[in-house]
Order: structure tokens, then C-alpha cells, then sequence
């Protein structure tokens, strides 16, 4: 009984004991489970803190590369408009104002780079081990900038469908969107020296050269699809001779021995009456299947006129900065006529094309496009329709039902050569599920547009826009100057 009575003993001082023990235990348990608490506290904030420092030096980078690529800051401003980035949005996320310290930017003008490094000084809210109560986290962030000037040429539809019925306005959603894209690409710029040029074609049956139309041949009926050649009665009359004059001789003969009807133009035509899809400027000499000398002028076929198919008032006007010009140009837009695609975009090619600049330095229009350059001229046409081409004139002669296959024939080739010479295609279809067309148009609508579109390189960088609402085709134009202006962060 003696050894049970011991093991009772034993249990009962255990028993007796136990409160003491437990209270150990759960000081121990609980001094753990605050460190616990404390160090996921603790790493819960400089994780909130360190996403917060990342972001907002992400956006500053970014605002400061773009600025730069828009050049609405020097190289020399970078420093301030991060700095200036960062005192605005320090309180982002857990931060506090005037808590982001920028440690250093650095601008790379061969790698056109910019990189940004920066800490926050982070009060822990549980100290622990005697650590002290700050922590430091940092962030670095680097982004590509471009110093590119840009040169970008618009095709605007001003056809008759686009015109205003009941409640849909096609042609004010179109007034609004091209006018917003004007804005948003010719802000801030010096305007003594604009790194961005904005050209506008707006087209119908046809396309009004306005001031470039000297360069013109106006076809009379039964007459030859060539201008005159030298040795023809015409230049001979003139001259007494039969050479070639020079060009600005050659236009002003032409001019007033064949008067235009007005400014308008449809497509330079080879010797065999076909369209030339070249960007040979005007001045350009041709030889005839005989032999003979002319200049490679833009035809204005004899059959362009008649209620619909007629010259849109509105005229082409060349690379500017002038927002002013265009923005009256496109506020005078008036919807009619047929929808003459490929000629638009043979004169879209024009305004891109530095083989015109002499002509359009003749016209008093401004210096003209850029020599052809990848690492220092970014070439962009952006190419928008509300239907189906459906109008051409050079090679279809009378026969008016090979018109449409004609017209997206030809976009297509020139779409293919505007590519081959590094211009960046971007189309707008707007509205073309238009019932109004047939299944069978709005296919081949769009097949036109998604093959004269650049390949889209990613799935952010799209080229073929379906729009169906003035919203949506406004978005579509800042979308594509969005990816004109690309600025990638690259860590």
C-alpha cells in the first residue's frame, strides 16, 4: 500500500502544482504568439510599403520617359519631373507626404533610358531583437524612352454614309474624335521645333489637293490618261521646242492649256491607263510607250463628277503642328460622295513620302515629310473608314461594276509598299456592321483593314480597330497614339 500511497502522493503534488506550470506555459505560448504577430505585422507593412515606394516611382519614371518622348521636357528637367512626381503622390498606399527620397536618376541618351532609385526610411509598428523601430525599403525603376520625331498622317472618311441621320452623327463623332487626336498629339511642344507632324486626308470620290493641285492633270473626255509629252503641240506652242521644259514651266503651261474643274485628284495613271501605285513626287520624269519625256502628275479622271461622285470640299493638308489648321479643316467636314479608299490612301502614302517635299514646299505647305530614318523618324498612317471601298477610276474605264474590286485591290498593294518602307498602318473600321450594307461588303470591309494593318507585336499593341460609337472611335484614335508613344518599363 506504501508504493500506491506514493504514486498517489505524486499525483496529488503535481495536481497541487499544475496552476504554476500552466501559467508558464501559456506566458511562454503568448510572448511567442506576439512575436509571431508582431513580425507578420512587420512584414505585412514593408510589404505594403515597398509595393507602394514601387508604384508610384513606376509612374514617375513613366510620366518623365513620356514627357520626354513627347518632348514636353529637356533631358536636363528629368531629375525635377521625378522629384516633382514623387512629392505629389508620396502619400500613395501607407506612405507618408514628403517620405519618398530619390537617390538617384539616371538619364542614358544612348540606351534612352530612364532609371530612378529611391527608399522610404518605414517605422516598424512592432520593433523586435532589438532591431529599431525603422526599416529601409528601396525600389528601382528603369524605362525606355524615345527621342524619335514622329510624322503621322491621318485618312479621314467624309462620305456620304458618314453623314448625319436622325440620332446617329457618324461625321460629329468623327469631327470629335480626329479633333481630340490632334489635341492630344500636339500639346506641349515647342513650337519652333515639333517633334510631332500631323497630316490629314480627308477623301470621298476623290481627294482635294488644294494648293498642291498645280500638280494635277485634269483629263479632258476622249484625251490622252498621260500629260502632255514633250513635243506635243500644246508644250510646243508654249515653247517652240520639243524638249521637256523645266517643271514649274511644264505646270504652268499645263495648267492653262488644260484648266481644272477644281481641286480635286483620283490616281496617277501609267502609259497603260492603270493606277501607279508609286510615291515618284510630281516632278518625277516618265517616258511614254513611244519614247517621249512628260512629268509623272496626278490624274484627275474625266469621269469624277455627277451628284455623288464629286470633290469633297475639304483639302488635304500636309504635315504640320498648326493644330489651329486642322482643327478648323476637320471642324468644315462635310459628308458625300463615294468611298474612294485606295486613292485616300495613295495620297496618305504622299504626305509620308519625302519624294513630295519639294512640291509641297513649292505650295508654301510646310517643309514636307522626313527622309526615311528607323532610328530617328517614326512614320505612322492611320487609316479610317465607316464602309466598304468601293471607287476607283484608273483601268476600270466604263466598266463601274469592277470599281470596288479595284479600289481594295489597290489599297491592298499600297498598304503592302507603304509597309515595305517602314511606315506603321493602324485602321479604323467605324460602324461597319451597318446593316444598310450587305454581309458580303462589310466582310470584304474589313478583310481590307486587317490586311493593310502592321502586325499587331503584342497582344497591347493592336492596329485593327471595329468601332461602333463616336466613344469607341474616339478611344480607338487615343489608343493608337497611346501605342505610337509607347513607353515600356524594362525593371
Amino acid at each position: 500500500m506504501r508504493n500506491y500511497g506514493g504514486l498517489v502522493h505524486a499525483v496529488g503534488g503535481f495536481a497541487r502544482d499544475r496552476g504554476g506550470n500552466f501559467a508558464v506555459l501559456f506566458g511562454l505560448s503568448a510572448s511567442v504568439l506576439a512575436l509571431a504577430v508582431g513580425f507578420s505585422v512587420n512584414v505585412s507593412q514593408l510589404y505594403n510599403a515597398r509595393s507602394s515606394l514601387q508604384s508610384v516611382v513606376d509612374a514617375a519614371v513613366t510620366s518623365t520617359a513620356r514627357d520626354l518622348t513627347t518632348g514636353a521636357i529637356k533631358e536636363a528637367d528629368a531629375n525635377t519631373s521625378v522629384q516633382a512626381f514623387l512629392d505629389a503622390n508620396s502619400t500613395a498606399g501607407i506612405l507618408q507626404a514628403n517620405q519618398i527620397v530619390l537617390d538617384k536618376l539616371t538619364v542614358n541618351r544612348t540606351a534612352k533610358t530612364v532609371q530612378a532609385d529611391a527608399h522610404v526610411d518605414v517605422g516598424l509598428y512592432f520593433p523586435i531583437f532589438g532591431t529599431g523601430d525603422m526599416k529601409r525599403v528601396t525600389a528601382s525603376t528603369t524605362a525606355l524612352y524615345s527621342d524619335k520625331t514622329v510624322e503621322v498622317a491621318m485618312m479621314l472618311d467624309i462620305t456620304g454614309s458618314m453623314a448625319k441621320r436622325g440620332k446617329v452623327d457618324k461625321i460629329g463623332d468623327l469631327k470629335a474624335a480626329a479633333k481630340n487626336a490632334v489635341l492630344t498629339m500636339l500639346q506641349k511642344q515647342d513650337p519652333q521645333n515639333p517633334r510631332i507632324r500631323v497630316a490629314i486626308v480627308p477623301y470621298a470620290s476623290g481627294v482635294n489637293a488644294g494648293k498642291l493641285a498645280e500638280n494635277i492633270y485634269a483629263e479632258k473626255q476622249g484625251s490622252s490618261d498621260l500629260p502632255p509629252v514633250a513635243g506635243s503641240p500644246l508644250l510646243v506652242a508654249k515653247t517652240g521646242k520639243n524638249l521637256l521644259p523645266s517643271f514649274s514651266d511644264y505646270i504652268s503651261i499645263v495648267g492653262a492649256g488644260m484648266p481644272r474643274p477644281d481641286n480635286c485628284a483620283t490616281e496617277r495613271k501609267d502609259e497603260n491607263g492603270n493606277a501607279d501605285m508609286s510615291t515618284d513626287g510630281p516632278d518625277t520624269v516618265r517616258t511614254d510607250s513611244n519614247g517621249k519625256k512628260y512629268y509623272a502628275l496626278v490624274n484627275r479622271d474625266d469621269h469624277l463628277g455627277g451628284d455623288m461622285n464629286r470633290c469633297p470640299g475639304a483639302e488635304v493638308i500636309p504635315l504640320t503642328a498648326d493644330s489651329d489648321a486642322l482643327l478648323e479643316s476637320i471642324e468644315d467636314f462635310q459628308a458625300d460622295g463615294y468611298t474612294a479608299g485606295a486613292i485616300a490612301i495613295q495620297w496618305t502614302y504622299y504626305m509620308l513620302s519625302p519624294q513630295w517635299r519639294t512640291a509641297i514646299r513649292n505650295a508654301g505647305l510646310g517643309k514636307g515629310a522626313s527622309d526615311a530614318d528607323p532610328k530617328k523618324i517614326a512614320k505612322v498612317a492611320i487609316l479610317m473608314t465607316d464602309g466598304q471601298f468601293n471607287t476607283a477610276f484608273a483601268g476600270a474605264g466604263d466598266r463601274y461594276n469592277s470599281q470596288g474590286n479595284l479600289a481594295r485591290s489597290n489599297a491592298e498593294t499600297l498598304c503592302d509598299n507603304m509597309k515595305n518602307d517602314g511606315i506603321e498602318i493602324f485602321t479604323i473600321g467605324f460602324d461597319l456592321d451597318d446593316k444598310d450594307m450587305s454581309a458580303t461588303e462589310r466582310d470584304q470591309a474589313k478583310a481590307v483593314l486587317k490586311d493593310c494593318s502592321s502586325k499587331d507585336t503584342s497582344a497591347a499593341k493592336r492596329h485593327f480597330f471595329d468601332v461602333s460609337t463616336g466613344a469607341e472611335l474616339d478611344d480607338a484614335f487615343q489608343e493608337i497614339i497611346r501605342n505610337t508613344e509607347k513607353v515600356a518599363l524594362i525593371q
